[in-house]
């Protein structure tokens, strides 16, 4: 196969931290507030600033408090779960990776003691069907590290009892969301937004801040965790203060993103250019004879993290490790190509490859990259 002769534009397409947003410069930070506490008056208005528009641009519920935390989605959802778990039993979902850390710190960090575990393997999803909703339900609406994701939240019931903790990360403005099914939602800057890490952001329903206000947990709870205290939420951390010292160069970067999503249309235009980056991706596979999506089931397809996988019967020769090798091989030719950025599977995963379809990549882009992909292949394989 001769070797294509036109690469894309960007050639960042890594699952997070995710690709800038389309026209992207570093100009767009020359406003940030460095050198100024996070505790001065024009911080603490640009970190309100980002709390207002993303509910603004989310249409979240007038109801729910938002919330800037520390460690990126990995510290707001672990603040959720230490300040909130352990009134009832849990039930939680695992089918990728950070499902299953979830459930790990579940079982064996909080030691809670009734635990109803839903695994399915990579490529698919557990039965939802049989989530027990008296309990608080822990889930990953997209698996990032397998492609999967949960159709949508039908079936999660509007009269549940226990509470419903979502990690939304590589989901949240790509997707459709019920939010009014949710009562932790947490995400990142990183992913669809293009933004920059290690900042979270945590949504909390009444009937959250209610168990907040009611109920206080037996295990300690780290400061950097920390929302209630004395059985009262900490309404400053949701009106524009942080539990720790945020990057003011990151808040003026994530203010960027958050107008440009306003700019282009809102949350409706960024599904638009996910959902065809998955379908330009789809029409790819459907012609291709040695490379298929991870998830079989195109209703729980990601648009966000496009996980593929080899079915060429030369690849499935070899063991696994051989397949992580020959992957790396591919991923290698591409770099230096300068085609293509990190699109290897997670660590754990099984040998894939991870496209990330999100809205900061243009849908030409992505048209441009797989022509490559079918050359690397070619290449390894003969």
């Amino acid at each position: 196969m001769n070797k294509p002769n036109i690469k894309p534009k960007n050639p960042n397409f890594s699952s997070g931290p995710c690709s800038k947003r389309p026209g992207w410069d570093i100009s767009v930070l020359k406003n940030s507030q460095t050198g100024r506490s996070h505790r001065s008056k024009e911080c603490k208005k640009k970190l309100k600033e980002v709390i207002v528009k993303s509910k603004q641009v989310l249409k979240l519920p007038d109801s729910y408090n938002l919330a800037i935390m520390p460690g990126s989605n990995t510290g707001a959802l672990e603040s959720a779960m230490w300040s909130l778990l352990g009134y009832k039993d849990v039930d939680v979902l695992a089918w990728e990776n950070f499902g299953s850390d979830w459930a790990i710190d579940v079982l064996e960090q909080l030691k809670i003691g009734n635990v109803n575990s839903h695994k399915a393997d990579y490529g698919k999803l557990p039965d939802l069907s049989k989530v027990n909703f008296s309990n608080d339900v822990i889930f990953v609406w997209n698996g990032t590290t397998s492609g999967v994701c949960v159709p949508d939240a039908k079936w999660i019931p509007a009269n549940r009892e226990g509470l419903t903790i979502c990690d939304a990360t590589s989901a949240i403005f790509a997707m459709d969301i019920d939010f009014n099914k949710l009562d932790v939602i947490t995400w990142s800057w990183q992913k669809v937004l293009g933004g920059e890490a290690a900042h979270g952001m945590l949504a909390l329903s009444p009937r959250a801040i209610k168990r907040l206000e009611t109920y206080t947990p037996r295990w300690p709870i780290p400061k950097l965790f920390r929302i209630s205290n004395n059985k009262k939420l900490i309404k400053g951390i949701f009106e524009g203060s942080t539990i720790n010292t945020p990057s003011m160069i990151c808040v003026e970067d994530v203010l960027d993103s958050l107008n440009w999503v306003e700019s282009i249309g809102g949350t409706d235009e960024l599904k638009k250019i996910s959902n065809k980056n998955l379908q330009i991706v789809t029409d790819w596979v459907n012609n291709s004879d040695w490379i298929e999506f991870m998830c079989s089931e195109p209703k729980t397809r990601s648009s966000t993290s496009i996980t593929l996988q080899i079915k060429d019967e030369w690849f499935n020769q070899f063991s696994e490790d051989e397949q992580k090798d020959l992957i790396k091989k591919i991923v290698s030719q591409l770099y230096e190509e300068n085609v293509v950025h990190d699109i290897n599977s997670y660590p754990k995963a099984p040998p894939s490859l991870r496209l990330w379809g999100g809205p900061t990549v243009n849908n030409d882009d992505m048209k441009m990259l797989l022509p490559w992909i079918d050359w690397a292949y070619k290449n390894v394989r003969n």
